[in-house]
């Protein structure tokens, strides 16, 4: 008996990278989304954006709010609306651990990629964050460059 193991291409890894930048992350989750046909398609081949997205908890679900899923161009009038909400699956205890910890001043959830798991199904990976201050910002901004740096000091030494 030959067994066919779903091989999926993990190429699709769509970030947000603007979270990195403007959050500090304290804590990460992996979530399920709940998608339409057309929308696994446009996420497939990477027309997706989480820029200026965000997560809120509504009546103990999760749902991720202002993330772009681009129309699917093969799709029909079934095609699906682009900036809609659309809930993230998470298990009950991660959502009351979100709760608890987005409830204190400063705290917020953001969505930091949208990627596919070994079995070809759409992930999102959440982040609860705290706001870096402008102080915080440039110190990472110099960290940066400064890693850049020794890099190109590294590469020019060999």
């Amino acid at each position: 008996m030959s067994q066919n193991k779903l091989k999926i291409s993990s190429s699709v890894n769509i970030q947000n990278r603007r979270a990195r930048f403007d959050y500090l992350i304290l804590d990460r989750y992996s979530a399920g989304i709940v998608l339409t046909g057309t929308e696994i398609k446009s996420i497939r081949t990477g027309k997706a954006s989480l820029t200026d997205s965000f997560c809120y908890i509504n009546n103990g679900e999760v749902w991720m709010k202002n993330s772009y899923i681009a129309p699917y161009e093969r799709g029909s009038y079934l095609n699906h609306s682009a900036r809609r909400d659309r809930k993230l699956l998470l298990n009950r205890r991660e959502i009351n651990r979100l709760v608890a910890d987005s409830r204190s001043p400063g705290f917020s959830i953001v969505p930091l990629r949208i990627y596919l798991s070994e079995r070809g199904l759409a992930k999102v990976e959440i982040a609860l964050c705290r706001g870096k201050k402008e102080y915080d910002k440039r110190a990472s901004l110099r960290e940066q460059q400064d890693k850049r740096e020794i890099q190109r000091v590294m590469k020019s030494a060999r």
